[in-house]
């Protein structure tokens, strides 16, 4: 995983991954140009790259499976995910699924500031990623009919929005670590303060840089700390300012490998977020998985249960919180709901478009 926000999943989420060998059929890896693709600023690209991961063959039921900020197909193949998910007899066996997961516009191997347009690259926002994930899927790969579409994090936000675009089009939807509301308060509070300190950057210069922003790695880490870890956890791993600190220097010491633009791009994406307008559009069974411990997404709020009353066939698992959960982190582990993915595919209808 290149990117900074994969290093926020690696490092800073520090999720205990089960050591085992993975019992599902090798990924692939393909590319798909878009043609004139237009974002919602109006531009238009000529050509939009879409790289892809695909696990199982085309003659299984689809499943699309949707990357966090920062991520990439790489980053749904971790033994925690794809490992609890995606081997013989589990809830998206690829011997019965044909599971795509595409690298969202400005990530991974797809089109992306760092390819050579730094900050002239179109301003792109979640529906830019949805509409590009969706020709992918229809144009692309020729799929008229998804099984699931699951998502975490990012991911979880663009499986509402899947919902919503095109309510036809899916059986079942789980977003993940998310919640269908606006982006506002401390999930983009923190986003806008890490932002603006790396853009404010002298080495930033305008996007114009020869090295790294050294500011990144600061931004990087205070905001991984303060948005994603899980209460619990830090106090059983921290429970001194000594270890505190150790903590914190590694973290700092770790190589950021992502580049400035195409960070900046990926997490200011998300301002404009806002999938609350139109729940009641969601036609398919609906399984929203969050933890309650979740920083970004806390559920004291009561904004996720208000937003969860006006979706038809839409029920919500909230992931207890304790020392074993990881804040937004938590769902980077499907061993925490295995089960209710194999009950949601066990009994959610299947319709045809």
């Amino acid at each position: 995983m290149k990117t900074s926000c994969a290093a926020l999943a690696a490092i800073l989420l520090s999720i205990a991954m089960p050591a085992m060998a993975a019992d599902y059929p090798a990924p692939k890896q393909g590319d798909w140009i878009a043609k004139d693709f237009k974002f919602h600023t109006g531009e238009t690209m000529p050509e939009l790259k879409l790289h892809y991961t695909t696990v199982g063959e085309p003659s299984g039921q689809p499943v699309l499976v949707l990357h966090g900020t920062g991520g990439s197909g790489a980053s749904m193949l971790s033994p925690a995910f794809a490992g609890e998910l995606f081997g013989a007899g589990q809830p998206l066996d690829a011997s019965k699924y044909y599971i795509i997961i595409p690298d969202a516009i400005g990530h991974g191997k797809s089109s992306k500031p760092s390819d050579g347009m730094k900050t002239s690259f179109p301003k792109y926002n979640y529906d830019d990623m949805v509409e590009a994930q969706h020709r992918l899927v229809k144009e692309g790969l020729g799929v008229k009919h998804l099984r699931l579409v699951i998502g975490n994090s990012m991911g979880g936000m663009q499986t509402w929005l899947w919902g919503e675009k095109y309510p036809r089009e899916m059986d079942a939807l789980v977003p993940m670590a998310s919640q269908p509301t606006e982006m506002a308060s401390r999930n983009w509070m923190m986003r806008r303060i890490m932002l603006d300190t790396i853009s404010n950057d002298p080495d930033y210069n305008g996007g114009n840089y020869t090295s790294q922003p050294r500011m990144m790695k600061y931004a990087i880490t205070a905001y991984g700390i303060a948005s994603i870890g899980g209460t619990l956890a830090y106090q059983q791993q921290a429970p001194t300012a000594a270890k505190a600190d150790k903590i914190v220097d590694e973290r700092l010491a770790t190589p950021i490998t992502s580049d400035a633009n195409d960070f900046l791009y990926q997490w200011g994406s998300s301002q404009d977020y806002n999938a609350g307008d139109k729940l009641e559009q969601i036609e398919a069974t609906l399984l929203l998985i969050n933890s309650a411990d979740d920083e970004r997404n806390p559920p004291e709020t009561g904004i996720t249960d208000t937003a969860m009353k006006r979706v038809k066939n839409g029920k919500l698992y909230l992931i207890p919180a304790s020392t074993e959960t990881r804040g937004h982190g938590t769902t980077g582990n499907a061993k925490f709901y295995v089960e209710q993915i194999r009950q949601l595919l066990q009994t959610a209808p299947q319709r045809t478009m």
